[in-house]
């Protein structure tokens, strides 16, 4: 029979050391996983429940990574909260409201627990499945393109004030464009300034026409809060991301083109489709 001490030190070992949080729903999920929520989802192996998850991403006594799945998405919100606007809070969910603990975890994380060995995917003797891995972002691709667009979304105003609108006046769409560097630890790399008539953002528009004759997998495309009564909204599809705000401009990143930023002006067209796309996106609660 163990004894206390022994005992003690396996409830240790089983401790979560939390070390941060993020939310997975069909209006906010870590988009590199995935181009809409159920893709998100499938990268974990999780069905993709119309409420949602909260993933907690932290370690055991051993240093082991985890990502412990539970249901209860309020208690991950006001956690976010808390920690964004500098407040403590003590992220310990039920033991009732846990879905699965997955070995690994699916995004980077920057920081370790203290006291415990350095962070490590669990053994095969503890894990029943292969350790959750970040895509590689090494290289551009699908998760480095919407890594980029999260950049765009969450830093607006400073690359809004790199486009000048004269630009788009110019009724060659396919001369060739001005390009900046951006800073190296951009995902996006360098940035590119074509008209609509760039054949790549044609067919991207195109597709995001089509959502609203035939709606596409739950999470393509999201609505969120933006100054005065605009929102900002994101749109992705196969090879393709769309960041706009609805009273302004959009960004288009491809696939097919590493690392450039596709500014389109508003014209005739885009205030209907920004409207269309704004009408089908789902919200944050």
């Amino acid at each position: 029979m163990a004894g206390a001490d022994d005992e003690a030190g396996a409830a240790a070992d089983d401790a979560l050391y939390v070390l941060t949080a993020v939310l997975l729903t069909p209006a906010q999920f870590p988009s590199v996983l995935g181009d809409d929520y159920p893709e998100a989802c499938a990268a974990l192996g999780l069905a993709p429940l119309a409420d949602g998850y909260g993933l907690v991403l932290g370690q055991d006594g051993t240093g082991a990574r985890w990502t412990v799945v539970i249901d209860d998405v309020s208690l991950v919100a006001v956690a976010i909260a808390s920690w964004d606007c500098g407040m403590e809070y003590e992220l310990s969910p039920d033991e009732r409201a846990v879905v699965a603990a997955l070995p690994g975890w699916p995004l980077a994380v920057a920081v370790a627990a203290p006291g415990v060995p350095a962070p490590h995917d669990p053994g095969p003797e503890v894990a029943d499945r292969p350790a959750l891995r970040p895509p590689d972002t090494s290289s551009w691709g699908p998760a480095q393109r919407r890594l980029g667009a999260d950049e765009i979304a969450l830093q607006w105003a400073q690359w809004r004030e790199q486009i000048d609108d004269a630009q788009f006046s110019t009724p060659d769409g396919d001369k060739p464009e001005a390009r900046e560097k951006t800073e190296e630890s951009s995902p996006a790399g360098e940035q590119a300034f074509p008209q609509s008539g760039h054949r790549g953002v044609r067919r991207v528009l195109a597709e995001a026409r089509a959502y609203a004759d035939s709606p596409p997998p739950l999470g393509r495309v999201r609505s969120s809060f933006a100054p005065g009564d605009a929102r900002t909204l994101r749109a992705d599809g196969p090879g393709w991301s769309i960041v706009a705000r609805t009273d302004d401009i959009a960004f288009v990143l491809l696939d097919e083109e590493p690392g450039e930023v596709l500014p389109v002006g508003r014209g005739p067209e885009l205030p209907g489709l920004l409207e269309a796309l704004d009408k089908m996106a789902v919200r944050p609660l």
